[in-house]
Protein backbone atom coordinates (compact mmCIF):
# COMPACT_ATOMS: atom_id res chain seq x y z
CA UNK A 1 0.00 0.00 0.00
CA UNK A 2 1.27 3.49 -0.90
CA UNK A 3 2.57 5.68 1.93
CA UNK A 4 1.27 9.25 1.63
CA UNK A 5 2.52 10.39 5.04
CA UNK A 6 5.24 12.57 3.48
CA UNK A 7 2.83 14.32 1.11
CA UNK A 8 2.98 18.03 1.98
CA UNK A 9 -0.76 18.56 1.59
CA UNK A 10 -1.56 15.57 3.80
CA UNK A 11 0.86 16.82 6.43
CA UNK A 12 -0.86 20.20 6.36
CA UNK A 13 -4.24 18.52 6.68
CA UNK A 14 -3.15 16.56 9.74
CA UNK A 15 -1.95 19.79 11.32
CA UNK A 16 -5.24 21.54 10.50
CA UNK A 17 -7.24 18.58 11.81
CA UNK A 18 -5.38 18.68 15.12
CA UNK A 19 -5.81 22.46 15.36
CA UNK A 20 -9.55 22.36 14.66
CA UNK A 21 -10.07 19.48 17.06
CA UNK A 22 -7.94 21.03 19.82
CA UNK A 23 -10.02 24.21 19.78
CA UNK A 24 -13.34 22.35 19.57
CA UNK A 25 -14.19 23.64 16.10
CA UNK A 26 -14.76 20.04 15.00
CA UNK A 27 -15.69 16.98 17.00
CA UNK A 28 -13.41 14.35 15.50
CA UNK A 29 -13.16 12.57 12.16
CA UNK A 30 -16.88 12.06 11.57
CA UNK A 31 -17.55 15.76 12.02
CA UNK A 32 -14.89 16.97 9.59
CA UNK A 33 -15.90 14.21 7.17
CA UNK A 34 -19.43 15.64 7.12
CA UNK A 35 -18.08 19.14 6.36
CA UNK A 36 -15.92 17.77 3.52
CA UNK A 37 -18.70 15.65 2.02
CA UNK A 38 -16.78 12.48 2.86
CA UNK A 39 -16.80 9.59 5.32
CA UNK A 40 -15.11 8.79 8.62
CA UNK A 41 -13.06 5.93 7.15
CA UNK A 42 -11.80 8.21 4.31
CA UNK A 43 -10.58 10.85 6.77
CA UNK A 44 -8.99 8.13 8.88
CA UNK A 45 -7.14 6.79 5.81
CA UNK A 46 -5.82 10.28 4.97
CA UNK A 47 -4.62 10.85 8.52
CA UNK A 48 -2.92 7.43 8.56
CA UNK A 49 -1.18 8.08 5.24
CA UNK A 50 -3.09 5.48 3.22
CA UNK A 51 -4.59 7.94 0.73
CA UNK A 52 -4.31 11.56 -0.43
CA UNK A 53 -6.55 14.49 0.30
CA UNK A 54 -8.44 15.28 -2.93
CA UNK A 55 -8.71 18.67 -4.60
CA UNK A 56 -12.45 18.80 -3.87
CA UNK A 57 -11.74 18.11 -0.20
CA UNK A 58 -9.10 20.87 -0.18
CA UNK A 59 -11.61 23.32 -1.67
CA UNK A 60 -14.27 22.38 0.90
CA UNK A 61 -11.78 22.58 3.77
CA UNK A 62 -10.63 26.05 2.72
CA UNK A 63 -14.13 27.44 2.12
CA UNK A 64 -15.66 25.99 5.31
CA UNK A 65 -12.94 26.82 7.82
CA UNK A 66 -11.13 29.74 6.16
CA UNK A 67 -7.95 27.71 5.68
CA UNK A 68 -5.29 29.28 3.50
CA UNK A 69 -4.48 26.83 0.69
CA UNK A 70 -0.90 28.12 0.77
CA UNK A 71 -0.55 26.50 4.20
CA UNK A 72 -1.59 23.12 2.81
CA UNK A 73 0.90 23.43 -0.04
CA UNK A 74 3.67 24.43 2.37
CA UNK A 75 4.06 28.01 1.11
CA UNK A 76 3.18 29.76 4.39
CA UNK A 77 3.16 28.95 8.11
CA UNK A 78 -0.11 30.83 8.65
CA UNK A 79 -3.01 28.38 8.49
CA UNK A 80 -5.94 30.80 8.20
CA UNK A 81 -6.96 33.41 5.65
CA UNK A 82 -7.74 36.96 6.69
CA UNK A 83 -11.45 36.32 6.08
CA UNK A 84 -11.56 33.13 8.19
CA UNK A 85 -14.73 32.70 10.30
CA UNK A 86 -14.59 33.87 13.92
CA UNK A 87 -14.74 30.47 15.60
CA UNK A 88 -15.34 30.88 19.37
CA UNK A 89 -12.81 28.21 20.29
CA UNK A 90 -9.99 29.55 18.16
CA UNK A 91 -7.09 30.60 20.36
CA UNK A 92 -5.81 34.16 20.04
CA UNK A 93 -2.33 33.02 19.02
CA UNK A 94 -3.79 31.47 15.87
CA UNK A 95 -5.91 34.52 15.10
CA UNK A 96 -2.64 36.45 15.06
CA UNK A 97 -1.47 34.13 12.29
CA UNK A 98 -4.27 35.21 9.95
CA UNK A 99 -2.71 36.11 6.64
CA UNK A 100 -2.87 39.76 5.72
CA UNK A 101 -4.25 40.63 2.32
CA UNK A 102 -1.64 39.50 -0.17
CA UNK A 103 -1.46 38.45 -3.78
CA UNK A 104 -3.71 35.38 -3.53
CA UNK A 105 -3.60 35.56 -7.33
CA UNK A 106 -4.52 31.97 -8.25
CA UNK A 107 -8.15 30.89 -8.25
CA UNK A 108 -8.79 27.17 -7.72
CA UNK A 109 -11.39 25.46 -9.92
CA UNK A 110 -11.97 22.09 -8.27
CA UNK A 111 -13.48 19.11 -10.07
CA UNK A 112 -17.04 19.76 -8.98
CA UNK A 113 -16.81 23.29 -10.40
CA UNK A 114 -15.40 22.20 -13.78
CA UNK A 115 -18.73 21.10 -15.25
CA UNK A 116 -20.15 24.61 -15.07
CA UNK A 117 -16.98 26.50 -15.92
CA UNK A 118 -17.77 26.96 -19.63
CA UNK A 119 -21.09 28.63 -18.75
CA UNK A 120 -19.94 30.75 -15.83
CA UNK A 121 -16.26 31.66 -16.30
CA UNK A 122 -17.17 35.24 -17.31
CA UNK A 123 -19.40 35.72 -14.26
CA UNK A 124 -17.54 37.87 -11.69
CA UNK A 125 -19.55 36.32 -8.84
CA UNK A 126 -18.49 32.81 -9.89
CA UNK A 127 -14.82 33.81 -9.99
CA UNK A 128 -15.03 35.72 -6.72
CA UNK A 129 -16.36 32.65 -4.91
CA UNK A 130 -13.44 30.43 -5.96
CA UNK A 131 -10.77 29.70 -3.31
CA UNK A 132 -7.51 31.60 -3.81
CA UNK A 133 -3.87 30.84 -3.15
CA UNK A 134 -0.46 31.90 -4.44
CA UNK A 135 2.81 30.26 -5.45
CA UNK A 136 6.19 31.98 -5.30
CA UNK A 137 7.34 33.44 -8.65
CA UNK A 138 3.95 32.92 -10.34
CA UNK A 139 2.58 36.40 -10.98
CA UNK A 140 -0.58 37.71 -12.59
CA UNK A 141 -4.20 36.57 -12.42
CA UNK A 142 -4.12 32.79 -12.84
CA UNK A 143 -6.47 29.82 -12.64
CA UNK A 144 -5.75 26.35 -11.27
CA UNK A 145 -7.77 23.43 -12.65
CA UNK A 146 -8.08 20.02 -11.02
CA UNK A 147 -7.45 17.39 -13.69
CA UNK A 148 -9.11 14.00 -13.89
CA UNK A 149 -8.49 11.20 -16.37
CA UNK A 150 -5.48 9.73 -18.13
CA UNK A 151 -5.52 11.38 -21.58
CA UNK A 152 -2.36 13.42 -20.91
CA UNK A 153 -0.30 10.70 -19.26
CA UNK A 154 2.58 10.74 -18.48
CA UNK A 155 2.82 14.57 -18.66
CA UNK A 156 -0.24 15.26 -16.50
CA UNK A 157 -1.66 12.65 -14.16
CA UNK A 158 -5.06 12.17 -12.59
CA UNK A 159 -5.41 14.52 -9.61
CA UNK A 160 -2.82 17.07 -10.77
CA UNK A 161 -3.48 20.80 -10.71
CA UNK A 162 -2.53 22.80 -13.79
CA UNK A 163 -1.84 26.51 -13.24
CA UNK A 164 -2.96 28.54 -16.25
CA UNK A 165 -2.97 32.01 -17.75
CA UNK A 166 -5.99 32.99 -19.85
CA UNK A 167 -5.21 34.36 -23.32
CA UNK A 168 -7.14 37.45 -24.32
CA UNK A 169 -9.00 37.12 -27.61
CA UNK A 170 -9.38 40.29 -29.71
CA UNK A 171 -12.65 41.15 -31.42
CA UNK A 172 -11.68 39.46 -34.69
CA UNK A 173 -11.65 36.10 -32.91
CA UNK A 174 -8.00 35.19 -33.46
CA UNK A 175 -6.11 33.64 -30.56
CA UNK A 176 -2.73 35.34 -30.07
CA UNK A 177 0.58 33.78 -29.09
CA UNK A 178 -0.36 30.16 -29.69
CA UNK A 179 2.51 27.72 -30.10
CA UNK A 180 2.13 24.33 -31.71
CA UNK A 181 2.83 21.27 -29.53
CA UNK A 182 2.48 23.26 -26.29
CA UNK A 183 -0.09 22.35 -23.61
CA UNK A 184 -3.24 24.47 -23.22
CA UNK A 185 -6.60 24.32 -21.54
CA UNK A 186 -9.27 24.58 -24.24
CA UNK A 187 -12.81 25.58 -23.25
CA UNK A 188 -15.69 24.82 -25.62
CA UNK A 189 -18.86 23.44 -24.05
CA UNK A 190 -16.43 21.32 -22.03
CA UNK A 191 -12.94 21.89 -20.64
CA UNK A 192 -9.99 19.80 -21.79
CA UNK A 193 -6.20 19.89 -21.43
CA UNK A 194 -4.37 19.08 -24.68
CA UNK A 195 -1.41 19.85 -26.87
CA UNK A 196 -2.45 21.89 -29.87
CA UNK A 197 -1.62 22.23 -33.52
CA UNK A 198 -2.98 25.18 -35.48
CA UNK A 199 -4.94 24.36 -38.63
CA UNK A 200 -4.84 27.27 -41.06
CA UNK A 201 -6.21 28.18 -44.45
CA UNK A 202 -3.63 30.53 -45.91
CA UNK A 203 -2.75 32.86 -43.06
CA UNK A 204 -6.08 32.46 -41.32
CA UNK A 205 -6.45 30.18 -38.29
CA UNK A 206 -9.54 28.00 -38.72
CA UNK A 207 -9.24 25.12 -36.26
CA UNK A 208 -7.19 23.68 -33.47
CA UNK A 209 -6.13 20.05 -33.52
CA UNK A 210 -6.20 18.74 -29.95
CA UNK A 211 -3.66 16.04 -29.15
CA UNK A 212 -3.41 13.77 -26.11
CA UNK A 213 -0.02 12.64 -24.85
CA UNK A 214 -1.58 9.24 -24.15
CA UNK A 215 -1.82 8.78 -27.91
CA UNK A 216 -2.12 4.99 -27.86
CA UNK A 217 -5.57 5.39 -26.30
CA UNK A 218 -6.81 8.84 -27.35
CA UNK A 219 -6.79 9.99 -30.97
CA UNK A 220 -6.37 13.65 -32.02
CA UNK A 221 -9.46 15.62 -33.00
CA UNK A 222 -10.19 19.09 -34.32
CA UNK A 223 -12.42 21.92 -33.07
CA UNK A 224 -13.50 24.93 -35.09
CA UNK A 225 -12.34 28.31 -33.87
CA UNK A 226 -15.97 29.39 -33.47
CA UNK A 227 -16.54 26.62 -30.92
CA UNK A 228 -13.73 27.81 -28.65
CA UNK A 229 -14.79 30.09 -25.81
CA UNK A 230 -11.46 30.42 -24.01
CA UNK A 231 -7.86 29.29 -24.29
CA UNK A 232 -5.52 29.19 -21.31
CA UNK A 233 -1.77 28.56 -21.44
CA UNK A 234 -0.58 25.97 -18.92
CA UNK A 235 2.30 27.54 -16.99
CA UNK A 236 3.02 24.71 -14.52
CA UNK A 237 1.45 21.82 -12.68
CA UNK A 238 1.20 20.71 -9.08
CA UNK A 239 1.38 16.98 -8.56
CA UNK A 240 1.71 14.56 -5.66
CA UNK A 241 5.26 13.85 -6.81
CA UNK A 242 6.24 17.52 -6.83
CA UNK A 243 4.82 18.39 -3.42
CA UNK A 244 5.52 15.20 -1.47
Amino acid sequence: MADFLKNTVNQGFRSIFSLLEEHHIIRGKSDIAKHLGSYNHVINSILKGDRNLTVDQIEQLCSTFGIDANYLFGFTDRPFRADAPEFPGLASQYKNLLQEDGRQNIRLVARKALAGYALTYQDPDYLEDLPRFSIPNLEGELLAFAISGDSMLPTITNGDLVICEALERPLNGDIPALHDNQVYVIVTDVLVVKRIQQVKEGNSLKKLRLISDNSSVYRPYEVDLEEIQQVLRVKCRLTDYAIS
